[in-house]
């Protein structure tokens, strides 16, 4: 069984991270990533050390790590004039983008249909039908973590590790531009999700690919007109 998954992306952390294990600087990177991720941060917004340090509860030290990290993964951009902001993509940065995480998920879902882990299947099958009970209900709030944990299940059930790095890293880039989709283009969005695992549970890898392919250009063009530019 798969563990509960959160109706809706974290916001910024309001508990003091730096009373937790692990490395600080990860942690608070995953903190602002997950920001960025559900808007709280937005393309633009200047990121103050200062102020991120008090409000996570740590030092400026591993929130200068942390943005150094989130600009390696081109979320945050530096400049010796504005500091650090998030990043913002123009609309040939968007389709590039697209173009590239197309291709990659195409690679990934061929991938996973001649590999068929009937674990992960499994997986995919309890997120499939997990968003179709929140679409059936009219639960919008719901299916941007359950798109996530399918995209996130779907890079592993092709079973390589550098791809799912890849992809993982594209994804955290390409995520923002697919806030405030409705019901409608969500509801279009879960069919094309059921489409390319049946393909991959019947082992057809050329169909799957090419369904995993345009769906990440489909869901391009299903942005808000303010997103697509």
């Amino acid at each position: 069984m798969l563990e509960p998954i959160s109706p809706s992306p974290p916001a910024l952390a309001s508990r003091p991270v730096g009373k937790e294990h692990s490395p600080l600087r990860d942690k608070v990177a995953g903190e602002i990533r997950a920001a960025i991720q559900a808007g709280v941060f937005k393309p633009g917004d200047r990121l103050v050390e200062d102020r991120l340090a008090e409000q996570f509860g740590v030092s400026r030290n591993p929130v200068r790590e942390a943005i150094r990290t989130l600009a390696s993964e081109a979320l945050i951009e530096v400049t010796a004039r504005r500091g650090a902001v998030v990043a913002s993509l123009s609309p040939q940065e968007a389709e590039e983008l697209l173009e590239v995480r197309a291709t990659l998920e195409g690679a990934n879902a061929r991938l996973a249909a001649r590999r068929r882990d009937p674990k992960t299947i499994d997986q995919l099958k309890e997120i499939l039908a997990r968003g179709s009970s929140a679409i059936e209900a009219k639960r919008v709030d719901e299916l941007a973590a359950l798109n996530d944990a399918f995209h996130t299940h779907l890079a592993q059930a092709g079973c390589n590790r550098v791809l799912v790095d890849l992809m993982k890293t594209l994804r955290d880039r390409s995520g923002p531009l697919f806030r405030g989709i409705g019901l409608e283009f969500a509801t279009e969005s879960w069919a094309e999700h059921a489409s390319i695992l049946r393909a991959v549970i019947a082992g057809d890898a050329e169909l799957a690919s090419l369904l995993a392919y345009r769906h990440v250009l489909n869901a391009g063009t299903r942005r808000p007109p303010e997103e697509a530019g």
